[in-house]
């Protein structure tokens, strides 16, 4: 590992140089002053060509002309590139209200002079130890946050495009609270005249809640499309999520969740509720919306669940509605109370696309970050698909 020895007195630069080298630690780079340290620092070339070295530790005098040790190590500490090189402060001072300065100013150690070799080689040790866990650290972090990226991407890969049918508009408006999310929406065309569309909140947020979510969009993908019927659908994802075991047993993977089929030729939409936001349909006719209302517990809780299912009628010009709760945290009061001011909102927005993209992205309320997801459908008037 690479040491920077700072010191603007030739004899203790020597000194120190022999000390470390004798003790086997070959890569040392010298400076004469703070301006000179930050040249080293900042040039990852050398001037024969040869890339320096990664600087792991720097030993930097207290006492230099022009800019002193205080003020170098503040200077450090507020660059993102060498705030996390350890500093040992080396000083002939005996003044403790300047070694605390220092101290505060980022420096992790200091040795006093004349130096004493078994003290400060014990010094580095440490420092270096703890840079060795910093990197350590650091690298981890950087592979955690590509594989972060990775995984945001794999799920925003599944989520479908909107659709912009003759006799139906499907048009989702989605945002993750973190980098990864744990709302997944999906619709499947079930035949000519029938779809399938369902929006999901997975427990949780971060990593664990989107685990959960690709999982359910797994199955989800499949079961649309063989089961395709609300009771059937929601009763397989139960099935599968009662499945999943934790260590912790306090722990318990779950979701709400609606699901809706739609068939446009008949005029009936038939749903399922597992402790989800209801949805609201709204028709050409007036306000308030038709709720579609709670039926059954959240899927994943218990292993029998009395899935519910209702129907309602649909008409050309009707818009339904599915989100998840993170929707209501703009809104004021209790649930309620936020649901009734959603209604109304959305009865307010229906010809103003940029409210709801406001919505989607404005602070909530309470200052909890969450997932926000809407589904926006739209029953088609005349059987051709409106304009953009």
């Amino acid at each position: 590992m690479a040491i920077l020895i700072v010191d603007d007195n030739a004899t203790n630069v020597m000194v120190i140089q022999e000390m470390l080298r004798r003790a086997g630690y070959e890569q040392l780079k010298i400076a004469y002053s703070a301006e000179e340290m930050f040249g080293i620092l900042g040039n990852p070339v050398a001037a024969d060509g040869i890339p320096c070295p990664q600087i792991d530790l720097i030993l930097l005098d207290l006492m230099m002309p022009a800019m002193d040790g205080i003020e170098a190590c503040r200077r450090l500490q507020a660059n993102v590139l060498f705030k996390d090189i350890p500093v040992i402060m080396v000083t002939a001072i005996g003044d403790s209200r300047k070694l605390a300065e220092a101290l505060d100013a980022g420096a992790i150690d200091f040795v006093t002079k004349p130096i004493n070799k078994t003290e400060l080689l014990a010094r580095i040790r440490s420092a270096l130890k703890l840079k060795r866990e910093l990197d350590w650290h650091k690298e981890r972090d950087s592979r955690m946050r590509q594989e972060l990226t990775l995984a945001r991407q794999v799920q925003e890969s599944v989520l479908p495009d909107q659709v912009v049918d003759a006799n139906i508009r499907i048009q989702a408006y989605f945002r993750a609270s973190e980098e990864l999310a744990g709302d997944l929406y999906a619709w499947h065309k079930i035949d000519d005249n029938r779809w399938a569309i369902a929006v999901i909140d997975a427990m949780g947020h971060g990593l664990s809640s989107s685990l959960v979510s690709m999982f359910i969009a797994s199955i989800l993908k499949e079961s649309m499309r063989t089961l395709w019927s609300p009771v059937r659908v929601f009763n397989e994802l139960n099935r599968r999520l009662m499945s999943l075991q934790c260590e912790n047993e306090l722990i318990q993977y779950y979701c709400t969740g609606i699901y809706v089929t739609l068939d446009l030729e008949r005029g009936k939409a038939e749903y399922a509720n597992a402790g989800h936001p209801s949805g609201l349909l709204y028709s050409d006719d007036g306000f308030p919306p038709r709720k579609l209302e709670v039926g059954s517990a959240p899927l994943g809780l218990f292993e029998h669940l009395d899935i519910v299912a209702s129907s309602i009628s649909i008409a050309p010009g009707d818009t339904l509605y599915l989100y998840t709760d993170g929707i209501l945290g703009p809104f004021q009061g209790e649930d309620e109370a936020q649901l009734e001011q959603l209604g109304e909102f959305l009865h307010q927005a229906k010809k103003d696309e940029e409210s709801i993209e406001r919505l989607i992205t404005c602070q909530p309320l309470d200052g909890r970050s969450d997932d926000r997801c809407l589904v926006r459908i739209q029953v088609m008037p005349g059987g051709t698909p409106s304009e953009d």
